[in-house]
Order: C-alpha cells, then structure tokens, then sequence
C-alpha cells in the first residue's frame, strides 16, 4: 500500500505539472477572464492615453499661460517706464509754458506802467476819442 501510494502521489504531481506547463486545455472560464482581462487591459490603455493627452494637453496650457504671463510682466515695465517719463516730459513743458506766462504777464505790466508813464502828462478829455 505504500508503494501504491507513492505512485498515486507521483501521478498527481505529474498530472499537476503537465496542467501548469500548458499542455491541457484551460476551462472555458479561464478562457472568457483572460478575454475579459485583455479587453479591461485595452480600455485602461485608451484611458492612459486619454489622460496622458490631457496632461500634455494642459502642460502646454501652462507653459503658454507663464510665457504670457513673462512678457505682461515685461510689457508693464516697459509701459510703467514710457509712462514716467512722458509725465516727466508733460512738467518740464507745464514748467516752460508757466515761464513764458510770466514773461507775457511781465511784459504787459511794464507795456502798462510805461504807457501810463507816457500819458501821465496828458489827460485826454472825456467823451473825446
């Protein structure tokens, strides 16, 4: 009986190697989930995809968005820079144009003071032009 068993464990174990070396049919479940897996294996590759699209999709976004954001930065400066000397530009004119005012106004009130000085003598009649 020992020995009857040692051939029944030796045929097991055979029967069991020549099952996981592949050389038996597998059962039609192990058939319909291996389909099942390739095809679950081929949506999560379409999914991948999808997503690694969008990411780059949005990477590039992002990168656009910096760039954007970099030459606003540099626009601004630019503008803020134009912008104060144009307002520095605007006072100096503002300053000389306030100067040639006072001039204009300074030369009327000596044109005034001489012209009475002139006709301080004469007194011109009323009603007479």
């Amino acid at each position: 009986m020992a020995g009857g068993r040692r051939h029944g464990g030796l045929g097991l174990a055979a029967v069991a190697l020549w099952l996981a070396s592949g050389c038996g049919t597998p059962p039609e479940e192990a058939e319909a989930r291996l389909a099942e897996l390739q095809a679950e294996e081929e949506r999560m590759d379409a999914a991948f995809d999808e997503v690694e699209t969008r990411l780059l999709g949005n990477q590039g976004k992002t990168h656009l968005w910096q760039e954007l954001g970099r030459r606003h930065a540099q626009v601004s400066e630019i503008q803020c820079r134009v912008a104060d000397e144009h307002l520095l530009s605007m006072a100096k004119h503002l300053e000389k144009q306030e100067a040639k005012a006072r001039q204009v106004r300074k030369r009327r009130r000596m044109a005034a003071v001489d012209s009475r000085m002139l006709t301080s003598g004469h007194k011109e009649p009323v009603g007479s032009n």
